[in-house]
């Protein structure tokens, strides 16, 4: 398999495995969907990590299975690519990507696909789709404006630039730059303290937020304000609220 999910104590963690470069051919787009889909389905999975390995996270699509594409292939074929990087995007628990090496292009798109993206700091992301007289076609012309802005998003791909991981963080496209060798370690750190939090609360928090970013501000408030009061009904909102009175903050124990 070119991907493949891994789970302990509560984090699973989806790793690209397509060496060299995990070029992100057809089969690998598929099975990162379906993946996608068994994560948001088990309940041993609280928080998810994207890794592509030590070396490189992913260094954009597999450009000789496209070269022999014609616009009728991909045609049919874009649907699918994106459903792929939405798959990713739309789980319902936080998700890090964990950055070594390069993420260009489809491979930018995928971290772009996370809540939170650590960087090593020998990594270099980028859209260089331009290049190739294309666009970024797997959500990186949508993902990539709402999360640095639509200045810095069209400077990326008009240019077909990469940038390194100091420039990422500065312009908001990485989150945090550790070491190359700390990547996972402390990936694994932030999805394992969240997938001790109360799960349907993260979700709700989750979806709220990127529900909000798609509509104007009064619907999203709606959404907001259904979230809110529906975790009223939850026991982990009890068990919360109790351990705060009691206990005082940062002490309740979730199920």
């Amino acid at each position: 398999m070119t991907v493949e999910l891994e789970v302990s104590e509560g984090v699973g963690t989806i790793r690209l495995d397509r060496p060299p470069m995990n070029a992100l051919d057809i089969a690998t787009q598929d099975r990162l969907r379906e993946l996608a889909a068994e994560a948001t389905d088990r309940d041993d999975v609280r928080a998810v990590i994207i890794y592509g390995g030590e070396k490189v996270f992913a260094a954009g699509a597999d450009i000789k299975e496209m070269q022999v594409m014609d616009h009728a292939a991909m045609v049919k074929r874009s649907k699918a690519l994106q459903d792929s990087f939405t798959a990713v995007a739309r789980i319902p628990k936080p998700v890090v990507a964990a950055v070594t090496g390069y993420a260009l292009g489809g491979g930018c798109e995928l971290a772009l696909c996370a809540d939170f993206r650590i960087a090593a700091d020998n990594a270099k992301l980028g859209q260089p789709e331009i290049l190739l007289g294309l666009i970024p076609g797997a959500g990186g012309t949508q993902r990539l404006a709402r999360l640095v802005g639509p200045s810095k998003a069209k400077d990326l791909i008009f240019t077909g630039r990469q940038v390194k991981a100091e420039e990422a963080l500065a312009i908001g496209l990485v989150d945090r730059v550790v070491p190359a060798g700390e990547v996972y370690e402390q990936a694994h750190a932030w999805a394992a303290k969240l997938a001790q939090g109360p799960a349907l609360a993260l979700r709700a928090a989750k979806e709220s937020v990127d529900a909000g970013l798609e509509t104007d501000i009064d619907t999203g408030l709606a959404v907001e304000r259904n979230w809110f009061a529906g975790l009223f009904a939850t026991e982990d909102r009890e068990r919360g609220m109790r351990s705060f009175v009691e206990e005082g903050p940062g002490k309740a124990k979730f199920v």
